[in-house]
């Protein structure tokens, strides 16, 4: 026989009968040709030899794996090797760098275990059950070739810490999922197809990584690639992104370096085709990650993909498309950004975000929906730049719940409904081109969304609507062939700054009663109708604005409306200004050319020479009023003024009444009752035209819990209302958790949401001290208070902000930041509660839930408040309800032990039922007082 060549051929002289004898013989370099024929045996091997069949030959194990590879390099090709236990391993492989060439596994898997690092070319698994390959420890497989079919269970399976290099593959009909990547586990597919799964076609899980290129996933029964756990997360991922920063060239190449444990870091998939799946084409959730790049996903029975969890998501030249619901869902506290992809053709939204979801989009093209291409629900909150958005039979963009839309250089069109509505969110739009069939734009929200440098168009309704009490900020707005441009409905306060309406159908703007605007610089030219029209009891400033050819008059008044007009212009129409009966009209320095009837320009009204105009939503000072004369001068309507005065002058006394009735807080009210009248010589100077004091609006509230600070702010604002120096006076109130994000880059969008939900009120900031936490010069906080500073220079006069907290720390909250020092620069304390002080507290409680107190009771009363321990747990008005809930429970027990029946009880006396007595008082160790009280009915009378 040659040196280092065997012949494996039973019943032929000078050949081995068994393979396995040839193998014991072999030496390492030896080649065994092994005769074409069933040989009933298993082999083990750890020989540099190479085994070669001639012709069919199939090795048929008893029992156990019918090859067996413990170390060396051997090589077999072209056997068919079979198993007789599909559940057990046909080929297990425990070490060496072994290769299998053209073989054919039936029966049973192949198994990589611990460190070896073996070649598959070639080669298929069929019938096996449980996993078809299954890779473990810290082995490196590669598998060129591989064809895995007709197998139940799981088709390539790569857990623990090993590595799999899966090339030109195909995984055809398994029963579970075609690929699993696990633990610790990395792998790499190129050109592999992987088809008809029972379940997902790709499993990422654990903190495994993957990188798919020019795969194709299709007909898998679950999702396309299902990512989970912590798979695709870098280390040292937690805040930011789990991926290296690249962009461009970079980026795509950075998907498919070698060798495959290189390729794999993260999950990522470049040039991929995933489609006809029973459930979602992509799903990522818990804490993993995934990349997409130039991948094609489409005809999903789910959403094409989906992002919850705290998962996050990158997407680059993706096209998710024709899927029967969603493209793109990001929920919970997923993360996505979307470069350069197409949403289009589906079921349901082209985007879905909801929860506390972050999204992205960057270029992107959203169309053919068949419900709202862009919606967005819960907190999410999603950024859109140069995006097209169309193609819905309902609407562009819809803002619901607390939801924020932040948009620049994006187009809305060929949408049936509204371009963009906000309801209840909010909004940021700039330089952006939107049309809506009914409406353009929508905004019905408490937040103040921004409308900056966008174009407008409805084809058949309303250009942009703000709706009733919504604060809205238009700014150098182009608003064209609507039927009505600008829309500001009941108790709006929209701020207009620059901007034109072109030809409506309608009138240009319009504004509903007790609708407050501020209009600068706003041009409407060829109004079908009025230029701007004021419905009854509607109001407005209208400044350095242009009202141009429009059919009917420049500027209608309805009746009891309220509208200033200073140096405006009116050109080419037949009439300046029309006025309904007990229009009040105040004009000043207002220019009127080619009008054939004028009147603005005979409108010089004494109250210019008393020093002020009228101020919408003040109602100071006197205007004109007069009725549809066409133009004829009116005279001063003292009683429409007097009645402005008197209801501002009503508010005042009313909420002087409400904070006369607090119990306590002598020092406080005072310091209130000052800063009222403060500002109201701020607003008079202002209506002077004399510049105001230096006087910050911003207060400290220093006090415990419970001492009344929240009831306080919220009068506050009430005051700064009625005086005209806040739009709308409400309060907001928030802390820590609504301010600071959990992770880098929340912290400041979360503080920014928060603050502009206060805009034209009060934002009132308890516990604001934990916002700068003693010894964490890096914790977040310090970014929600750089941000407040500079929201608060931004908006200086539209929101009042108070922090509040516990003496001993507000110090070191303003001495975190030389910009917040310097803007709360005055501090109310809120004294604790004396004994007598909780006892009134206690007895307007009683009298609001019809009690009523004996002598002995009160003064039993005071002896317990006089000796209640004042710890960290007392409340202070908190303490106080809860002694008063006590003595009613104990109340009802006492009159239970009576032993009066049902119908007893009902014909009882009144003073039985009603009185409380000392011995319902409870023992003082057994008051619990925790929280802050945040109700004015703990401090007096509803």
């Amino acid at each position: 026989m040659k040196l280092g060549a065997q012949r494996v051929a039973p019943g032929s002289w000078g050949a081995h009968r068994s393979i396995g004898a040839a193998v014991r013989d072999a030496e390492s370099g030896t080649v065994i040709t092994v005769q074409a024929g069933t040989y009933t045996e298993s082999l083990v091997l750890d020989k540099d030899i190479s085994l070669v069949a001639k012709g069919t030959v199939r090795l048929v194990a008893p029992r156990g794996p019918a090859v067996t590879v413990h170390a060396g390099r051997a090589e077999l090709r072209g056997f068919a090797l079979v198993s007789p236990a599909p559940r057990e391993a046909a080929v297990l492989l425990r070490g060496g760098e072994p290769v299998l060439r053209n073989c054919e596994i039936t029966g049973g898997r192949v198994e990589v275990a611990a460190a070896a690092a073996p070649l598959l070319s070639g080669c298929s698994v069929r019938q096996a059950a449980g996993t078809a390959v299954r890779l473990t420890g810290t082995s490196r497989t590669t598998l060129e070739q591989l064809t895995v079919g007709d197998c139940t269970g799981d088709g390539v399976v790569v857990e623990d810490e090993a590595v799999l290099e899966l090339t030109d593959a195909l995984v055809d009909g398994v029963t579970g999922n075609g690929v699993v990547m696990m633990a610790g586990a990395q792998a790499a597919l190129t050109r592999c197809e992987i088809r008809g799964s029972g379940a997902a076609a790709v499993l990422v899980d654990g903190h495994a990584c993957a990188a798919l290129s020019d795969c194709r996933l299709y007909e898998a029964s679950g999702q396309g690639i299902w990512v989970r756990g912590t798979a695709g997360r870098s280390p040292g991922a937690e805040n930011g992104s789990p991926w290296d920063v690249r962009s461009g060239d970079e980026a795509r190449s950075s998907v498919t370096p070698s060798p495959a444990a290189d390729r794999a870091r993260g999950v990522r998939l470049r040039d991929c085709e995933i489609f006809r799946t029973g459930r979602s084409g992509v799903l990522v959730e818990d804490a993993s990650a995934v990349a997409l790049d130039g991948c094609h996903v489409h005809h999903t029975a789910g959403a094409a993909v989906l992002v919850t969890g705290e998962a996050v998501a990158e997407l680059v030249s993706v096209r998710a498309v024709d899927c029967a619901d969603t493209a793109l869902v990001v929920s919970a506290t997923g993360h996505t950004t979307a470069r350069d992809c197409t949403f289009a053709r589906t079921g349901a939204n082209g985007l879905y975000a909801t929860g506390e979801a972050e999204v992205t989009l960057t270029g992107c093209t959203v169309r053919e929906t068949a419900y709202t291409a862009v919606h967005l629900g819960g907190s999410a909150r999603v950024t859109a730049r140069d995006c097209a958005i169309g193609g819905t039979p309902e609407y562009g963009a819809r803002v619901t719940e607390r939801a924020e839309l932040l948009a620049q250089r994006c187009e809305v069109s060929d949408v049936a409904l509204t371009g963009v509505s906000v309801e209840g969110g909010d909004a940021a739009l700039r330089e952006c081109r939107i049309e809506g069939e009914r409406e353009g734009v929508r905004l019905l929200t408490t937040h103040r969304p921004l409308l900056a440098e966008c174009a407008v168009t409805s084809l058949g309704g309303t250009g942009v609507r703000v709706g009733r009490d919504t604060g809205a900020r238009l700014e150098d707005l182009t608003i064209t062939g609507s039927t009505t441009g600008l829309l500001l409905e009941e108790d709006s306060t929209a701020h207009v700054e620059g901007g034109a309406v072109h030809e409506s159908r309608g009138s240009g703007v319009v504004v509903h009663a007790g609708a407050r605007p501020t209009v600068r610089g706003l041009t409407v030219e060829a109004a079908a109708k009025n230029a701007l029209f004021v419905e009854d009891g509607g109001e407005g400033r209208y400044e350095d604005c242009h009202f141009t050819t429009s059919r009917l008059a420049a500027v209608h008044a309805g009746a009891r409306s309220r509208i200033v007009l200073r140096r405006c212009t009116v050109d080419g129409t037949e009439t300046d200004l029309l006025r309904d009966e007990g229009a009040e009209v105040y004009a000043e320095d207002c220019h009127v050319e080619e009008v054939t009837d004028p009147v603005l320009p005979t409108l010089s009204p004494p109250a210019a020479r008393e020093g002020s105009a009228p101020e919408p939503g003040v109602r100071r000072a006197a205007g004109l009023t007069g009725a549809k004369d066409g133009g004829k001068k009116a005279s001063p309507d003292t009683d429409t003024d007097s009645e402005g005065i008197e209801a501002a002058a009503a508010k005042l006394e009313q909420l002087h009444a409400e904070l006369g009735r607090l119990v306590g807080l002598d020092g406080v009210k005072r310091d209130v009752v000052t800063l009222t009248k403060l500002m109201q010589m701020v607003k008079v100077r202002q209506d002077a035209g004399l510049a105001p004091p230096p006087l910050s609006r911003h207060l400290v509230f220093e006090g415990n819990p419970g001492t009344g600070k929240t009831t306080v702010a919220r009068l506050y604002g009430g005051f700064l209302a009625a005086l005209g120096l806040l739009g709308r006076g409400h309060l907001v109130e928030a802390d820590r958790g609504d301010l600071v994000g959990e992770y880098i880059g929340h912290t400041a969008p979360r503080t920014t949401a928060v603050f502009k939900r206060a805009l034209g009120g009060v934002l009132f900031i308890d516990e604001a001290y934990s916002l700068a936490p003693p010894g964490q010069s890096t914790d977040f906080g310090s970014e929600a208070i750089s941000t407040l500073v500079k929201l608060m220079e931004d908006h200086r006069d539209e929101v009042v902000v108070i922090v509040a907290g516990y003496p001993s720390e507000m110090n070191r909250l303003l001495e975190s930041n030389a910009g917040l020092a310097s803007r709360f620069t005055r501090t109310l304390t809120f004294d604790d509660y004396s004994p007598a002080e909780l006892v009134r507290i206690v007895e307007h409680q009683a009298d609001s839930h019809d009690y009523i107190f004996t002598p002995q009771t009160t003064a039993a009363l005071h002896d317990y408040f006089q000796t209640l321990p004042r710890g960290e747990q007392f409340g202070n008005g908190r303490s106080a309800r809860q002694v008063f809930q006590r003595m009613t429970e104990r109340h009802a027990q006492r009159v239970a032990e009576l032993g009066m029946s049902a119908v007893d009880l009902a014909s009882a006396d009144e003073e039985l039922l009603t009185t409380l007595q000392p011995a319902d008082i409870p023992a003082a160790e057994g008051v619990p007082a925790t929280g802050h009280d945040r109700t004015p009915q703990d401090f007096g009378p509803r």
